[in-house]
């Protein structure tokens, strides 16, 4: 909720500073170069969201220097929306939540080897001739029956 807010007071302070070029006088003497795509890369939603009220306004300067300008405004486009990297990036819950199952996992296998261990020097206190393999095969065997019993438990 707090990064929804500190968005939304960014753009109200950015549409602040919004470009009041007039285009309507197209001058090709003197066309918009990169500082100006890199502007307007960066005010593009907010310049959006008032071109759909006002038919004055446009995301994309028409009188611009070509290349250059179109370098500048994928680079502010890419400077304030992160060029895809939001997809990469995870939530405080979600980082949380590995975090707790990292947590589980590994107590589990603690739990898991600390048990097993003691089964094997329960089963080689009680059987003198058996090689590791038997006993490995035994908590396998063992193992898969609790599992079935526990998976079929409703």
């Amino acid at each position: 909720m707090r990064f929804v807010f500190i968005i939304a007071t960014l753009m109200l302070l950015l549409a602040g500073c919004a470009d009041t070029v007039d285009f309507t006088v197209v001058d090709e003497s003197a066309p918009v170069g990169f500082w100006y795509g890199l502007w307007h890369g960066m005010i593009a939603v907010i310049a959006f969201v008032v071109s759909l009220f006002d038919d004055m306004v446009s995301v994309y300067a028409i009188n611009n220097s070509g290349g250059w300008y179109d370098f500048g405004f994928l680079l502010g486009i890419l400077s304030v929306w992160g060029g895809g990297c939001h997809m990469k990036c995870k939530s405080s819950a979600d980082r949380k939540r590995e975090k707790e199952w990292e947590e589980i996992g590994s107590k589990v296998e603690k739990k898991v080897m600390r048990e097993l261990k003691k089964w094997v020097e329960d089963e080689e206190n009680s059987t003198d001739g058996i090689e590791w393999g038997d006993i490995s095969e035994n908590v396998e065997n063992k193992l898969k029956r609790k599992i079935r019993e526990w998976a079929e438990k409703k």
